[in-house]
């Protein structure tokens, strides 16, 4: 066992798990490639490049005295560190680049507190059963991702920014979305810290480059009765003016609004005999007692309603939730039958103008499929392009994402593994002088950040100088 299994460190890794007893690990070699990958397959560019990364060794901490005890001896050994939760990034997030130890969170899992419009829970809280728990109080998450059978609180925290609720909740980020976390240093004495209010953001959104995240606070919303909404249309710009219609609605409540291409809606099997083939979709979840106001607002914009459900109605149809045709589970229903396709993330003009939508698809060509998201951001309603996308060369996608860019749709590049290339795109010093105050050596996850090698020898003053004004 002391041989790499990366084949990219030579420390003694039997020797290692010895000194991270009595914290449980994982050494069998198919065991650990597998948890050294996450959904960044999606990506054929990140599958080439990420597919042959692989850690050395999986800790598996209980309790945050256990996961003091894998920082410290990793600190001691100069070990690559790499925090791994549900693995549902689609970035590599999750991938040891430079082997090491995989510490895997998912036994962190307690609910510790539900209160009045807060659930607090440790970093490896699966998110679907933390909705369940608030539900049975009257409560649920104000956002949360399309994975959430799978995904952990803290992974969300620690690479998300939307998701279910966005619409109406906006971005994780956003003031009172996330209350609190603690996050662990990664020193010869691991030392867990709160952060409060803005200062969330210090740690939020960094893919566990600068800290261990051990325990968040969300807000939480009153639980409403949310029937799953499926409308058609006949043309792609009706339906993504009834989103816009939708989300913009005062006497409606909403917590998804998605619409989708006709062309993947064929990629949906078990929707058939549910909404009306060769027709465009918008997806929704609405409160029961809007339903009525929904229907009039559909028909007034030229739709059909196919489906409507409760969830007893959709546990008793056998079908999924309506989120799993949203977000990137669209793109997941795709890849289930065929590997060939892949996607984008583009931003879209403000405000949401289905002219322009329309004005752009015959551009991108037959091999871009659109798909949008609705979501408040600073108190605005804009649209994010999740397209479809046919890949055939790297060559072409740089194509596609150029004609968007031309027609002033920004794209966040979705085929990096660098958290400053995506909806970054420019270096965050704030978080990478988080990570010199809580990561001195540079273990946890370094080589996601390009700038890193660049900074990592200045103090974290010195980096916050670098913040432009």
């Amino acid at each position: 066992m002391s041989d790499s299994i990366s084949g990219k460190t030579s420390l003694d890794w039997e020797a290692f798990a010895k000194d991270l007893a009595p914290v449980e690990t994982i050494s069998e070699p198919v065991l650990v490639k597998k948890r050294s990958r996450d959904f960044f397959w999606y990506s054929p560019i990140l599958n080439a490049q990420l597919r042959r990364s692989f850690g050395d060794l999986v800790a598996v901490p209980k309790t945050t005295e256990d996961l003091a005890q894998c920082l410290r001896v990793a600190f001691e050994h100069d070990a690559p560190i790499t925090i791994r939760g549900g693995g549902t990034g689609n970035y590599g997030q999750a991938v040891p680049m430079e082997g090491g130890l995989i510490i895997e969170t998912t036994r962190m899992n307690r609910i510790l507190d539900i209160g009045e419009g807060y659930v607090t829970a440790q970093a490896g809280a699966n998110i679907e059963e933390i909705n369940k728990a608030l539900h049975l109080q009257g409560w649920e998450l104000a956002i949360f991702p399309s994975t959430q059978d799978i995904a952990t609180i803290g992974g969300f925290i620690a690479g998300g920014s939307s998701g279910i609720g966005s619409v109406a909740n906006g971005m994780l980020r956003d003031a009172g979305n996330i209350l609190s976390l603690k996050a662990m240093t990664v020193s010869d004495t691991p030392t867990e810290k709160l952060f409060e209010g803005q200062a969330v953001n210090h740690i939020h959104h960094a893919w566990g480059l600068n800290g261990v995240i051990t325990e968040v606070t969300l807000r939480t919303v009153p639980h409403r009765n949310w029937i799953g909404c499926m409308a058609t249309f006949d043309s792609y710009a009706q339906a993504y003016q009834a989103g816009y219609a939708l989300a913009l609605s005062d006497g409606i409540g909403r917590k998804l609004v998605s619409t989708v291409d006709a062309r993947i809606c064929a990629y949906f099997p078990r929707l058939a005999n549910h909404i009306r083939p060769e027709k465009h979709l918008m997806t929704s979840l609405v409160p029961a007692e809007d339903i009525d106001s929904y229907r009039a607002l559909i028909k007034e914009q030229g739709g059909s309603v196919d489906l409507t459900m409760s969830e007893d109605e959709r546990k008793e149809m056998g079908l999924p939730h309506v989120f799993e045709f949203a977000y990137n589970h669209t793109t997941l229903q795709v890849l289930k039958a065929d590997r060939s396709a892949t996607y984008l993330q583009v931003g879209c003009p403000t405000p949401p103008d289905a002219e322009a939508i329309k004005a752009l698809r015959p551009k991108l060509g037959d091999d871009v499929w659109q798909h949008h998201e609705f979501a408040l951001l600073e108190g605005e309603i804009v649209t994010f392009d999740l397209p479809i996308v046919w890949y055939t060369t790297t060559e072409r996608l740089r194509e596609i994402e150029a004609t968007y860019t031309e027609n002033g749709f920004p794209v966040y590049d979705a085929h990096i593994c660098m958290v400053e290339g995506g909806g970054l795109k420019n270096a965050d010093y704030r978080h990478l002088a988080w990570k010199k105050r809580m990561d001195p050596k540079g273990l946890l996850n370094a080589p996601k950040s390009r700038e890193w090698p660049n900074v990592k020898h200045l103090s974290p003053e010195d980096i916050e100088a670098l913040i432009p004004s």
